[in-house]
């Protein structure tokens, strides 16, 4: 049965805080290093505007991670003979601090360290929380990918990346354009329902985007009206790339999910929402089930896994049926610069550093407030521990 509990979380963007933690490339070169911190804006988001600003190309731009919108976050970047000076607009500054050798990218990321507030506790409230926090160092939690690697998924609830992996161009280029996204702000919405209105009459939805991003797409198709497979390709490489990972992370949700029902008793589970899906969190582990889960590690789902007669095989097997996949066709044919990500990624996640204080609420008045620190791995979510503390 899932639960909603009345806690509330990142009601400021100041109730969520995450620095980047790692070791930026030897100083010296060509790449200009830079700090960035922002407030309540999306890495792609604040990217787009220093590409605008500062008038250089995407290629030239690297970072580690992308970092939550709702939130105060610091993380590192690199430009490739960038500016040597800082820029700060709304929402957003870019700290010049040197030169480095090379790009800085996400292997450079050895954590995150996270400062999260948890609001309008009860005391019932805060007893759960504590008793929560006690185990989590130990028992660890569910490795999921959350909700902010689907920004990206539209109001069908379908992924770019399936249709994409079955050859089916124009189902994918409309869910990219097309499909309604909460995410999307006003022009974006605007430009969404102009191409909805508009699909397969290419003059018209031309004229309608003539200022839009994507009018060189529009303009592809009313030239050669049925090829959306090259009018894909016309997408930003790194736009393509976060459709492929939200759909190779929802699969390995899936995996997670047929793990944990696999080895674990109905009643150590509590189901949640995760953007949408429902899944498994751990109450509680026993000695040798920890044992057991601790050192698994499920690989990222694609056909360019090897061994593929590993011990994960009837999990991926479980996630991909029910979508009318094999693991064969987990792959992307053209273009050739897209492509699922390969490696494993471990079934746990073990929050170090945990620390925790409880103070008045000073928003909701008699109620408490949660204030947690702790570190993760890179590609941790946070929000993933936060929801287990507020479930106790």
């Amino acid at each position: 049965m899932k639960q909603k509990p009345a806690i509330k979380q990142k009601r400021l963007p100041e109730d969520f805080r995450v620095e980047e933690l790692g070791d930026p490339p030897p100083q010296g070169g060509p790449y200009a290093l830079y700090r960035l911190t922002k407030r309540g804006l999306g890495t792609p988001e604040v990217i787009d505007a220093v590409l605008r600003r500062w008038k250089i190309a995407r290629r030239l731009v690297s970072f580690g991670g992308l970092k939550d919108r709702h939130a105060v976050t610091g993380q590192w970047v690199t430009i490739r003979k960038g500016p040597r000076r800082n820029l700060k607009q709304t929402g957003f500054e870019l700290a010049y601090q040197g030169q480095v050798s090379r790009p800085f990218g996400p292997k450079d990321i050895r954590a995150n360290a996270f400062q999260i507030v948890l609001r309008s506790l009860l005391p019932q409230d805060v007893a759960c929380c504590r008793r929560a926090l006690e185990s989590l160092a130990h028992t660890g939690v569910p490795n999921y990918f959350d909700q902010q690697r689907f920004g990206s998924v539209g109001q069908s609830g379908d992924f770019v990346g399936q249709a994409w992996c079955v050859g089916d161009y124009q189902r994918a280029l409309w869910l990219a354009l097309a499909d309604p996204n909460a995410h999307d702000r006003p022009r974006q919405r605007a430009d969404r329902e102009a191409l909805r209105r508009h699909w397969g009459d290419w003059d018209r939805a031309q004229a309608a985007l003539a200022r839009s991003p994507w009018i060189a797409i529009v303009s592809h198709l009313a030239d050669r009206p049925q090829d959306f497979r090259g009018a894909l390709a016309r997408l930003p490489v790194d736009r393509r790339s976060l459709y492929l990972a939200a759909f190779q992370s929802f699969l390995w949700n899936r995996m997670l999910t047929g793990l944990l029902r696999r080895e674990l008793r109905p009643e150590q589970l509590l189901d949640v929402d995760l953007a949408g899906r429902t899944v498994p969190l751990v109450r509680q582990l026993e000695a040798e089930q920890l044992e057991a889960l601790r050192p698994v590690a499920l690989p990222l789902p694609s056909a360019r896994i090897r061994g593929r007669e590993g011990p994960w095989k009837d999990l991926i097997a479980a996630a991909l049926e029910p979508l009318g996949l094999t693991l064969d066709r987990l792959r992307i044919k053209y273009p050739r610069d897209s492509f699922f990500s390969k490696g494993d990624r471990p079934a746990l996640m073990f929050p170090e550093k945990l620390d925790y204080r409880v103070e008045a609420d000073e928003v909701y008045p008699r109620r408490e407030k949660l204030a947690v620190r702790f570190e993760l791995p890179r590609g941790c979510y946070a929000t993933i521990v936060t929801r287990r503390i507020a479930l106790g």
